[in-house]
């Protein structure tokens, strides 16, 4: 994989830490083992660069793994096996200083120009590829922001509208429940009916002939009476 690949590797690798840090407490696990994959893609990248003794590109993109590596925390880093790269040590040859020269005489001395000095900080001047890439990043956190307020919203909306269907349920449950309480009503009277007409139909079974002979006993009477008279 050439410098500029691993370079941009790094790059997404640092969004994915950023937003892990970011949501980590949330989502502990989160990019875990895309990170550790990341991770060591750059770090053979790093051997591979000092194999073909591409010192500058590897010695950068070593000190990108090395903050992406202290990003991603000590603990995870040993337990996915992203080691450290050891620094090979220099032998340092003494050289004596040389001997300060004799100073002039007062007549001769040349004063010296004023010396500007800067105010001292202990934070470097800004990489301007680092402050490319935290720009980046703030513009794809904004951009997920929004993406999540638009989502907060949808699920407000969703929300409303299933409490909304909610009450419209329980409204029509209500009803269903009076139908039924009407019908079982109904249901009641039309057995009432229904065994009065039976009680009846079986007394005019029983007394059938007694209540014709009745009739046609009236019937002559009422004769009799008409004729005599």
């Amino acid at each position: 994989m050439s410098a500029s690949k691993l370079t941009s590797l790094a790059t997404s690798t640092l969004s994915l830490l950023l937003e892990r840090q970011r949501l980590q407490a949330s989502h502990p696990t989160l990019h875990l083992q895309l990170i550790s994959t990341n991770l060591h893609k750059i770090r053979d990248g790093v051997i591979i660069l000092r194999t073909a003794s591409d010192n500058e590109a590897a010695e950068n993109l070593r000190a990108h793994y090395e903050r992406l590596r202290g990003m991603f925390g000590e603990e995870a880093a040993e337990k996915a096996g992203l080691h450290t790269f050891v620094v090979p040590s220099v032998i340092a040859i003494v050289i004596p200083p040389p001997m300060p020269p004799s100073p002039p005489p007062l007549a001769e001395r040349v004063p010296s120009p004023e010396t500007t000095y800067e105010p001292y900080t202990d934070d470097p001047s800004p990489d301007p590829d680092e402050n490319g890439i935290l720009m980046q990043q703030r513009q794809m956190m904004d951009a997920q922001d929004d993406h999540l307020d638009h989502l907060s919203s949808s699920i407000g909306r969703q929300h409303h509208i299933s409490l909304q269907i909610g009450d419209e349920l329980e409204v029509h449950t209500g009803l269903l429940d009076a139908l039924d309480t009407e019908l079982d009503g109904t249901g009641a009277r039309m057995s009432s009916a229904r065994r009065k007409l039976e009680r009846v139909a079986r007394g005019a079974r029983r007394n059938g002939s007694t209540v014709t002979i009745a009739l046609l006993i009236l019937i002559l009477l009422i004769l009799i009476v008409v004729f005599k008279t």
